[in-house]
């Protein structure tokens, strides 16, 4: 029998609203009270070990290492637009005074700057320090990952509830992205963002939520600049697509993998440009076709199950899963095979990754469940995933067949 997808989601949104939307997450192992007073925390090598060895723990150790838990951004944002989802479905005044309250709580964690002119620029950042593999971030430091979510949150609320500072904060997110993020790479018809003002890394996902942000941003307020560089950004990764449909992480040699959820979020920018910007469409068709393609027949088995790389089933991971449910929602008009694969996929990590409380584990590993409740990885995507679907599924069952 399906699952009851309102009361699972009104489970796990009580569930995250009773912790204040807080919470420790994958990538916090930095803030460590331990670690900070140690002068490790200045070297890289041992930033990007404790940092792994946190994240990779078979057992929760940030109680024992005095990690303390935190809001971020990006999860706030994602329980703007799940509620803004139910919004839409349910025409409840709950949910629009939910989505009200996060989105101006978001307005107030803006990281605000100028760009050269004077004008003001509004970004957001992680609540932790975070050490990639090319490229250090600390606490606060603007990223355009965040930032992208909360735009699309913004533009969201706006078009919900009409209030010119959503879209006044959303202009000055297309400043940031224009004139603080670096371009390591900028031709004529292409163009790649950096992931912070900070570092020039390539990374494709990155870059094109700065793209999606430009397009979406220009469509609403008519601004053609900003939509030219959106079609050059969906451009240079348009042209690094592999010959099988699969795009890789970024172009350093420690990027090379492929990846459920990164994939997702190119197959969605990609989408949300073109709808944006419909010239682009034509160019677009194909390779969205073709990144589908390999998405379904390689990340995912018969019954649902989300994989997290492409050659391995293990681990199962609940962002996996999320981001799944949510890319195949929005979707779905491009290929008919995705809103039932989108109900499967939820189905799935209902049954098998679904705690009693209400809310969902992070991880199965070959050997045991990994049940730590990360509030912006498995939480706010969860939530955001089923409120997608049961909106995207309420508006295709009164379509006409």
């Amino acid at each position: 029998m399906p699952p009851d997808l309102e009361s699972v989601y009104d489970r796990l949104y009580s569930y995250c609203e009773r912790q204040d939307f807080a919470g420790h997450d994958p990538f916090d192992g930095l803030n460590s009270r331990l670690f900070q007073a140690t002068p490790l925390k200045h070297l890289r090598a041992a930033r990007l070990a404790w940092l792994q060895m946190v994240k990779r723990s078979p057992a929760d150790v940030r109680t024992l290492l005095k990690v303390p838990g935190g809001v971020n951004a990006k999860g706030i944002a994602l329980f703007t637009l799940a509620e803004l989802s139910r919004l839409r479905a349910t025409g409840e005044t709950l949910h629009a005074e939910n989505a009200g309250a996060l989105a101006d709580r978001l307005l107030e964690a803006r990281i605000v700057g100028r760009t050269p002119d004077g004008r003001d620029t509004a970004a957001f950042g992680y609540n932790f320090d975070w050490q990639s593999r090319s490229f250090y971030a600390p606490q606060g430091m603007p990223a355009v990952v965040p930032t992208a979510f909360a735009c699309g949150a913004f533009l969201e609320a706006f078009e919900a509830f009409r209030d010119e500072r959503y879209i006044k904060t959303a202009n000055e997110i297309c400043l940031f992205i224009l004139y603080q993020l670096n371009r390591p790479a900028w031709i004529e018809d292409e163009i790649c963002f950096s992931y912070t003002p900070n570092d020039n890394g390539v990374v494709y996902n990155a870059s094109l939520l700065a793209g999606e942000v430009l397009a979406r941003v220009g469509q609403i307020t008519g601004n053609d600049e900003y939509k030219t560089k959106a079609v050059k950004a969906a451009r240079f990764v348009l042209n690094r697509q592999r010959d099988d449909g699969a795009w890789v992480y970024g172009e350093a040699p420690t990027q090379r993998w492929v990846d459920n959820f990164h994939t997702g979020y190119i197959l969605v920018s990609l989408y949300r440009i073109a709808r944006a910007v419909p010239q682009l469409e034509a160019e677009t068709s194909d390779a969205v076709a073709n990144g589908i393609g390999y998405w379904l027949d390689k990340f995912f088995l018969d019954d649902g199950t989300p994989k997290y790389y492409d050659n391995a089933i293990y681990p199962i991971d609940i962002h996996s899963a999320a981001v799944a449910i949510a890319t195949m929602s929005e979707l779905h008009l491009r290929d008919e095979d995705l809103l039932p694969m989108a109900r499967k996929v939820a189905t799935w990590s209902i049954d098998n990754m679904l705690d009693p409380a209400g809310f969902f584990y992070y991880q199965l590993r070959k050997d045991r469940a990994i049940k730590t409740p990360f509030m912006r990885w498995g939480q706010a995507w969860m939530a955001y995933a089923l409120a997608r679907l049961m909106e995207v599924s309420a508006i295709s069952e009164m379509r006409p067949k």
